[in-house]
């Protein structure tokens, strides 16, 4: 991986100066795959919607493995504003792994990432700063009148209502790459695979639950085509399914998989008991009978769950007792009475 920040040399004379890139007030996080004609057009509408709202900012793009120009531009547009910086990954990633070395590099007060493919607008930045200032962790883009073909809108809305449901936070667009967080909140979040759809719900479950949305401008895509195909709305569920089960069950995977289990168990136990009686009482013939063999089956697989929530909780422990750690938002014990109150513990 290279960095402009380490192996550019000094920018030339023109350089603006500007603000101070090291304590900026936003950075803007741009993950990019092969836009090299969209990113000068890109840049000049953040520095215009930010320098217009008297923001200090940078703007850090994550070439991810281009096969374009696109790494080339970056470092011209560095050239001319020391306030754009990049990143180039030496092969694709995907947008994840992008946005996860981005927030490790994050400065400033606040982080705003967006797509490098104009459909994202710029002059949307100060007005998603200003909800953050009111006390929101998050806010997060609804492309209300979103300009994308069917073939992406449909699916989007029927994986966005489910993630909804599911979650239990009311945002309409999940998937929308127009995010603004306080620093903070990209801290605290792990994100890898293809969870980058799930940061909210990932900053829901690290205890940031002031999380709101705000209806923003939809570019229909001025250069290039779509990096993505249908198959990422299968990848999306499955993702889905893995940020529940971390966010809800990773410390207490006996919670999940004993609640499996014992559902399973007790259905088998009843089965086995009624066609007992049946056997017993009415002198009926079992050798026939499918539901013997379920019960068995539902009981089997029940003490089956019951024992990988046992093991899990065996594998578990000790990595938390070892790991164990707890954001403190605030508190009014001092440092000395805290450390005391911990050894008296």
């Amino acid at each position: 991986m290279e960095s402009i920040a380490s192996t550019s040399q000094a920018a030339p004379s023109e350089t603006v100066s500007g603000d101070d890139p090291a304590r900026p007030d936003v950075t803007v996080l741009v993950p990019a795959y092969d836009e090299d004609e969209s990113l000068p057009e890109l840049t000049e509408g953040i520095r215009s919607a930010c320098d217009d709202a008297g923001l200090s900012f940078r703007v850090c793009f994550v070439d991810d493995g281009s096969q374009d120009d696109t790494w080339a531009v970056i470092r011209r547009l560095h050239a001319q504003d020391a306030r754009v910086e990049g990143i180039r990954f030496r092969r694709n990633y995907g947008k994840s792994a992008a946005l996860a070395v981005g927030f490790e590099r994050a400065r400033g007060q606040y982080v705003v990432t967006m797509d490098a493919d104009l459909q994202d607008d710029p002059a949307e930045i100060p007005e998603l700063i200003e909800i953050l200032e009111d006390g929101y962790d998050l806010v997060s883009g609804w492309k209300r009148d979103r300009q994308d073909p069917l073939s992406k809108t449909i699916p989007s809305r029927f994986f966005n209502w489910v993630t909804r449901k599911m979650s239990g936070i009311e945002l309409h667009d999940f998937n929308c790459g127009l995010k603004a967080y306080r620093r903070e909140v990209v801290k605290s979040v792990d994100v890898y695979g293809e969870l980058h759809r799930y940061i909210p719900l990932l900053a829901h479950w690290a205890g940031y639950d002031r999380i709101t949305e705000k209806p923003v401008e939809h570019h229909a895509r001025k250069y290039g085509e779509t990096k993505f195909g249908f198959e990422r709305f299968i990848r999306g569920f499955l993702d889905f399914i893995t940020v529940l089960f971390l966010t809800r069950f990773a410390v207490r995977p006996m919670h999940f998989f004993g609640s499996i289990g014992t559902v399973a168990f007790l259905f088998g136990v009843v089965v086995s008991l009624w066609l007992s009686i049946d056997k017993i009482v009415f002198g009926a013939h079992l050798s026939d009978r499918p539901l013997l063999l379920l019960g068995a089956l539902c009981i089997l697989f029940g003490a089956q769950m019951f024992t990988t929530g046992l093991l899990g909780e065996m594998v578990i422990q000790p990595r938390m007792e070892e790991t164990a750690s707890y954001e403190i938002a605030e508190t009014t014990v001092p440092a000395e009475d805290e450390h005391a109150a911990v050894e008296d513990a």
